[in-house]
């Protein structure tokens, strides 16, 4: 039996390497001598650049920038080499990632992309053709507007005093925006960004109202938050004459999507389809009998372009099951069934507190996987017994 494992990361507690780790030790609890192949699967988000760096061969470079906050934290950006062409990959999660904010202060209102922006430019410093970015895990809602401050962009409110975006909140104070400072170095590179292709900026379905809860935003401030970014968006197409309400992946990471459209010149891109083309991944997941996958909250939104709802796309292909492994079930998990996910698994086998659960996570993944496939090979061995009495009764 060959075992392909895809996970992607549980989301404030391990990257996707870790996790993958610990279903690799799973699989071994089971059987030691079982054929199998690690594939860890970043979307965008945390440990982005790690890995694609790792694969490529290149180097991390660290850098002192500001955190979502407003404080200054150590984050970091990749350079590989490729074909004769320098590429920078940049993790937003790395910079104003939600981990990065301190529960107490979650609040999409008052957090802010400036530091995306700080990495961007120390990019540039050292020389680039292309810039990967990878959306994913943000705590910010601020429209990418912090991002393009920090490139040269300039926000007027009525007054025409300059306004600083500290979050969402300050876009409804600005009245006009001025695009003519930003770095000019941009228009020199190539920028490609790995979204959630499926998230738009404006309207009902609009980042706000759809992730500002996650990010801390009460109802209030879901509405508050929301009017803001429609402002923004049209100050936006006043300012570059581009419409980002609707535009797809427009609302990624808290709508730095809008920002990386209207200020840097960026293609936007479904997450999964150019993160393969860096990872070799539908021809190893085509050798498999069994895939497993993982995710730390597998519920409706894990089919709208999730990794383990991608990675069922591709296995289904080839008529692969696929287990996925979860920390918590939530609402409209079996919606995962008709994307692909044949069954899933919590980690979480009785009430426990999230502290204690993000602690436990990596031997509650082990030993899940262990019992996924414990429970397989008694599928096995019935498939099995069933199949030597059909022979025997055929003689």
């Amino acid at each position: 039996m060959k075992i392909v494992i895809v996970p992607s990361g549980f989301k404030e507690c391990l990257d996707a390497e870790e996790v993958a780790l610990a279903m690799e030790l799973g699989v071994k609890r089971f059987d030691q001598s079982i054929d199998m192949e690690t594939i860890p699967m970043i979307d965008g988000g945390e440990g982005f650049a790690k890995t694609i760096v790792r694969i490529k061969g290149g180097e991390l470079i660290y850098k002192k920038v500001t955190g979502p906050v407003g404080k200054k934290i150590k984050s970091h950006f990749g350079i590989f080499i490729e074909n004769g062409k320098r590429t920078a990959v940049i993790e937003m999660a790395a910079v104003s990632g939600l981990k990065l904010v301190p529960r107490n202060q979650r609040n999409p209102l008052k957090t802010t992309t400036y530091g995306v922006g700080e990495l961007i430019l120390a990019a540039l410093d050292v020389g680039v053709d292309n810039i990967l970015i990878g959306c994913g895990d943000s705590g910010t809602s601020d429209g990418g507007a912090g991002m393009a401050q920090a490139l040269g962009a300039h926000f007027f409110d009525k007054e025409q005093r300059s306004v600083d975006i500290n979050g969402g909140e300050d876009l409804m104070k600005v009245d006009s925006i001025m695009t003519t400072n930003i770095d000019r170095r941009l228009h020199n590179v190539l920028i490609d960004v790995a979204c959630n292709w499926k998230n738009i900026l404006c309207g009902e379905e609009g980042v706000a109202r759809v992730f500002g809860p996650q990010k801390g935003a009460t109802p209030q401030q879901v509405e508050q938050l929301a009017s803001a970014l429609e402002h923004y968006a049209s100050l936006i197409q006043e300012a570059v004459g581009i419409d980002v309400r609707s535009l797809p992946g427009s609302g990624a990471s808290g709508g730095l999507g809008a920002g990386l459209i209207a200020f840097t010149g960026a293609t936007l891109h479904p997450r999964f389809d150019i993160i393969k083309d860096y990872i070799n991944i539908e021809e190893k997941i085509s050798t498999a009998d069994i895939v497993l996958t993982a995710e730390g909250s597998l519920d409706f939104q894990t089919p709208n372009g999730k990794i383990p709802a991608e990675v069922a796309r591709i296995a289904k292909k080839n008529n692969i099951p696929v287990i996925a492994i979860t920390g918590t079930i939530g609402k409209g998990a079996d919606l995962n069934y008709d994307a692909g996910i044949d069954a899933y698994i919590s980690i979480i086998q009785k009430p426990t507190s999230l502290k204690k659960a993000i602690k436990k996570a990596p031997k509650w993944i082990e030993k899940s996987t262990e019992s996924v496939l414990r429970q397989v090979a008694i599928g096995f061995g019935i498939a099995e017994r069933r199949n030597h009495k059909e022979r025997v009764y055929q003689r």
